[in-house]
C-alpha cells in the first residue's frame, strides 16, 4: 500500500492540517506542529490535541501516515555547545508535541557543521543529540532526512545517514526520509530505470530499507550533483517522470508516507492522483 499526499497548511491550529490533507485526496500528510522559524511555541491546547485526533481518525490518518516536520532552525550538530544546546532542547520539545498528537515518527535535517568542526564530529553531536532526545521520550521515531548538501549542511551522502544511525543507540527509534530533489542535488541520479535501481541499490547497501521510514516526492530544478536545493513540480524538472513511476511501483516503498513538497499547492490534487494511477 502506498501512502501518497503533501507537506499541508496547519494555520489556524494543527488539527486542520487532516482536512486540508483530506481535499486534496491524499492518504499521507506532512506538517509543522508549530511555526518553523521561530524558537518558542505556546503549547499545545488539550482542546487542539483531541481535535486533531478526532480529525485524523474521522479521515483515516493513522499515525504511519503523517509525517511531521521540525522546525529549520534547529541543528543537532552545531559546532558552539550553547547553540546547540537551544537546538536540543527545541528538538525534544518538538518529539514531544508529536508525542502529545499521538504520532510516532518526526522528519528532520540532520544539521550543519558551519565549517567549524570535521564531519566526523558533526556526524557524532547529531547522534548524541539523538540519543539524548530518545532518553526522554518514549514512542518518536527520529527520521533524519537527507540533504542536498548546500552550504555546510551535511546529510547529502548515504554514508552521513548510516553513520549517524550506526552511533543511535536504540535502532528502532531511527530512521530516514529520502528527499528526491535532494538526492538528485546531492549526486545520486535518478532519470532512468537503470539510474533508479543503481540508486536504491546503493541506498539498500549503505543504509538499509528496514531504516526508510518516509519520502519526499519533489522534482528538482536545480542540476545533478549540483547541491542546489530547488524543489519542482513533478515530470516538470530535471528528474522527470521516470523516478516517481519507479517508486510507486518499488514494493520496498510500501506502508511509508510519500510526501509532496513540489512548488504548486494548486495541483497537488492532480500529482497525488497521478502518483496513485502508478501504483495500480
Amino acid at each position: 500500500m502506498k501512502y501518497v499526499g503533501a507537506h499541508v497548511s496547519a494555520s489556524g491550529g494543527v488539527d486542520n492540517a487532516p482536512l486540508n490533507a483530506h481535499q486534496i485526496n491524499a492518504t499521507a500528510f506532512a506538517l509543522f506542529t508549530k511555526n518553523q522559524r521561530q524558537w518558542q511555541a505556546k503549547p499545545l491546547e488539550s482542546a487542539t490535541i483531541d481535535k486533531f485526533k478526532h480529525n485524523c481518525e474521522k479521515y483515516g490518518y493513522s499515525s504511519k501516515q503523517i509525517l511531521p516536520h521540525d522546525s529549520y532552525l534547529i541543528n543537532l550538530g552545531h559546532p558552539e555547545a550553547e547553540a546547540l544546546e537551544k537546538s536540543r532542547v527545541a528538538f525534544l520539545d518538538e518529539m514531544q508535541r508529536c508525542e502529545q498528537l499521538g504520532l510516532t515518527l518526526l522528519n528532520f535535517h540532520p544539521g550543519s557543521d558551519l565549517r567549524q568542526i570535521s564531519i566526523d564530529e558533526c556526524l557524532a553531536r547529531i547522534a548524541e543529540s539523538i540519543n539524548i532526545t530518545l532518553d526522554k521520550t518514549t514512542s518518536v521515531v527520529a527520521v533524519i532526512e537527507n540533504t542536498a548538501g548546500q552550504g555546510s549542511n551535511l546529510g547529502y551522502k548515504f554514508e552521513h545517514l548510516a553513520q549517524i544511525i550506526d552511533q543511535v543507540e536504540d535502532k528502532s527509534r531511527v530512521g530516514v526520509c529520502i528527499d528526491t530533489c535532494h538526492a538528485f542535488a546531492a549526486g545520486y541520479d535518478l532519470r532512468t530505470q537503470k539510474a533508479c535501481a543503481e540508486t536504491f541499490a546503493e541506498f539498500e547497501k549503505i543504509v538499509g530499507f528496514q531504516y526508510l521510514r518516509g519520502m519526499h516526492l519533489n522534482d528538482a530544478k536545480s542540476e545533478l550533483a549540483s547541491h542546489v536545493d530547488r524543489h519542482h513540480s513533478l515530470g516538470k524538472g530535471n528528474i522527470g517522470k521516470i523516478a516517481f513511476e519507479y517508486i510507486m511501483q518499488d514494493p520496498r516503498i510500501d506502508g511509508i508516507p510519500l510526501i509532496l513538497e513540489t512548488i504548486d499547492p494548486d495541483i497537488w490534487i492532480d500529482e497525488i492522483a497521478w502518483l496513485k494511477s502508478l501504483a495500480k
